[in-house]
């Protein structure tokens, strides 16, 4: 049975936004009507989307390369180093992605790490409209300590 540790999230939550090119209207049309809240949080998204995300709320976000270039690989990495708190992605289910891989891997390491994703805007709308957006929240990390020292004696 795995052991858990206990990951604070401040109040003040560090927020991927990524929208697929077909999704990016909606991402910007959500974001607008949010703003209020997202305002209180750290914005950071992928390439273009960042940047049509500042030009539309005149927030600072922090822009990361485009997705195909290494964006959803870059929150990937900042989610497991604990630097991302929730996962905004707007995605394109209709449309075949060249970084496809990347896309399934990114989700995949939200998952990992027990982070919220929201790939909708049904969705996008409960997390943020909740209660623990405001508030500091105690996100259950599973303890991959175990994993690791088995990864480690297999070497």
């Amino acid at each position: 049975m795995p052991s858990y540790n206990i990951i604070e999230m401040g109040s003040r939550k560090r927020i991927a936004l990524v929208a697929h090119d077909n999704k990016k209207r909606d991402l910007i049309e959500w974001a607008r009507y949010n703003r209020a809240i997202l305002v209180e949080h750290d914005l950071y998204a992928t390439g273009t989307t960042g940047a049509l995300l500042a030009e539309s709320l005149d927030l600072q976000v922090t822009r990361l390369q485009s997705g195909p270039l290494g964006g959803d690989q870059q929150i990937g990495a900042m989610i497991s180093q604990g630097e991302i708190d929730f996962v905004i992605f707007f995605w394109d289910p209709l449309e075949p992605q060249p970084h496809d891989p990347d896309v399934k891997a990114l989700l995949r390491i939200a998952v990992v790490w027990n982070i919220p994703v929201a790939c909708n805007r049904s969705t996008a709308d409960f997390l943020i409209s909740s209660s623990l957006m405001h508030d500091p929240y105690e996100r259950l990390m599973q303890d991959y300590e175990e994993y690791k020292q088995r990864l480690k004696n297999k070497a």
